[in-house]
């Protein structure tokens, strides 16, 4: 899922296009981990996506409230058939460095994120579109046949596979995101440093020094620029949430992205409206490894989720009050109603804890033959006191626990390779459909950590794709999901609240169920 992060750390001299950092209004960000890359291919998680989703801008983009609008494109078409869509780009759009973003550069980019020989983990968003999901399997060669055509420099169309509900939520995402081929093509893999990168978004990066941040500035050459009210942005690099708590009370930070949880009452009494809180489309979760014994033991699978209380871990644990989680995809996303949930859910929690030591028995392991296995998450105090709550309570069943840590861009790099027993992973929705969860589980996807593999729940996920009614297509997925519960695919813990700590000074800034702010909507007063 990570590749590994550029050397360069120089800085170049910013084109005339950009606004001279001298004289900037910046905004002092608290990222999280070191991005792996500023490449929309080579990217995947929420703090590069900060980076990206600034630098970056796609035929939709989001409004404050992370839904989506009208990006590079001004508008566009849909077929009757719901098959085939039609974009108009604004004018006057252009590269960093002059250069006209065209709609060669959306189908050049799109058929770079399929190509093999990318790499690309999260191709598989885009598998909507025409042989998008042929082409990156190898089965078919040709990327020209890709439902990708710029009919002209301004034009674009887009041939899906079936009609696709979230086609448009999903086109906001970085995968979708066009790339300048001039520069591609003239730099190969080197377009992507710092001295030779040209962006199309409402920032542009100047500097990056890995372990420390990434400093971009104003492109006022975007097409809203006169309405940017935020010059330059510095996203710094920490993952210690109690450090980071410490420098925005030092002033050194406007926005933290997470906070330690066990601050949070002292920070609702000292820091009034500063802390904020929010329901957002998210799941955290511990995959397993399906490929080792004995977790490809049904048994044992569920015994490891029935016997966390998670009623407890929101509350007491966290302390911010996070949902316990039962099913795998979260309430409240479109089109789909209640989701499935685990039979056992309704359970005392006494109950679960003896029916899973029952099940632990069954698979062979007793008192003199105790289950063993590793527990891995990445360093992050919230997420070590959740582990260390999960091994005491899988200990009452006997169970030996030991954890291990490591900084985020190793651990989701072992959990891609599938070098687990057991780890801690979270899911944050690209777009407000089902679909966006359930096809973590499907065979052969790079994200499904855990290597779950189920042909029925295959065969569901497969069918819902090509159903045009929505009602009919949300029990065709319901039916897969509770599936992937009956045979503990992986285990839900519980429901994300996004965690955000945001100066007064910061204007703009609105809670959404996608915990997404792009900078161009904020402002910073002093």
């Amino acid at each position: 899922m990570y590749h590994s992060f550029l050397k360069s750390v120089a800085a170049f001299a910013v084109s005339a296009v950009l606004v001279s950092p001298l004289s900037a209004v910046t905004l002092n960000i608290h990222n999280g981990g070191d991005p792996t890359s500023l490449d929309p291919h080579k990217v995947s998680g929420d703090w590069e996506n900060r980076i990206v989703g600034d630098i970056f801008e796609g035929l939709l983009t989001e409004d404050p409230g992370a839904q989506p609008i009208p990006g590079q494109a001004e508008s566009w078409t849909v077929s009757d058939d719901g098959l085939t869509y039609t974009f108009n780009l604004r004018d006057g759009i252009a590269w960093t460095d002059g250069t006209p973003v065209t709609a060669g550069d959306f189908e050049f980019a799109l058929q770079r994120l399929v190509d093999p020989a990318t790499a690309a983990d999260y191709a598989y968003l885009q598998y909507p579109i025409k042989n998008a999901e042929a082409i990156n399997a190898g089965t078919i060669t040709d990327l020209g046949a890709l439902g990708i055509k710029a009919l002209d420099d301004k034009t674009l169309e887009i041939t899906l596979e079936q009609p696709t509900p979230y086609f448009l939520g999903a086109l906001t995402h970085y995968t979708a995101y066009p790339l300048p081929r001039h520069v591609v093509e003239a730099k190969g893999a080197e377009w992507v440093k710092i001295e030779n990168i040209v962006t199309n978004g409402p920032y542009t990066p100047t500097e990056w020094v890995p372990g420390s941040h990434v400093t971009t500035v104003r492109n006022d050459g975007y097409y809203d620029a006169e309405n940017l009210k935020i010059d330059s942005v510095k996203f710094f690099v920490l993952e210690d949430a109690s450090a980071a708590l410490k420098r925005y009370r030092a002033g050194d930070f406007d926005i933290l992205t997470e906070f330690p949880t066990d601050q949070y009452e002292w920070m609702k009494t000292n820091m009034p409206g500063e802390p904020q809180v929010a329901a957002f489309a998210g799941l955290y979760y511990y995959v397993i490894n399906h490929n080792k014994p004995p977790f490809d033991n049904a048994d044992v699978r569920q015994a490891l989720a029935m016997s966390i209380n998670r009623e407890i871990i929101g509350p007491q644990i966290l302390g911010t009050g996070e949902l316990p989680a039962y099913s795998w995809v979260p309430p409240g996303m479109a089109n789909y109603g209640e989701p499935a949930h685990f039979s056992w859910k309704d359970l005392s929690y006494g109950e679960k804890i003896a029916e899973a030591k029952a099940m632990l028995e069954k698979a062979g392991f007793t008192d003199d033959n105790p289950l063993s296995l590793q527990l891995r998450y990445n360093t992050n105090e919230n997420h070590k006191r959740i582990a260390v709550a999960i091994a005491a309570m899988w200990k009452r069943l006997g169970i030996d626990v030991s954890l291990y840590n490591t900084e985020v861009k190793v651990h989701y790099d072992e959990l891609q390779r599938n070098i687990l027993d057991i780890g801690r992973a979270g899911w944050l929705a690209d777009y407000n459909d089902a679909h966006n969860f359930l096809n973590l589980l499907q065979t052969g996807i790079p994200n499904n950590y855990g290597r779950f593999s189920n042909a029925e729940f295959d065969a569901l996920m497969e069918q819902s794709n090509g159903m045009l009614d929505l009602k009919e297509r949300a029990g065709v997925m319901k039916q897969a999901e509770q599936i992937a519960l009956d045979q503990t695919a992986a285990i839900p813990i519980y429901y994300y609240l996004s965690r955000n700590v945001v100066s007064p000074k910061v204007k703009g800034f609105e809670d959404n169920a996608f915990d997404i702010h792009r900078t161009r909507w904020l402002e910073l007063a002093e």
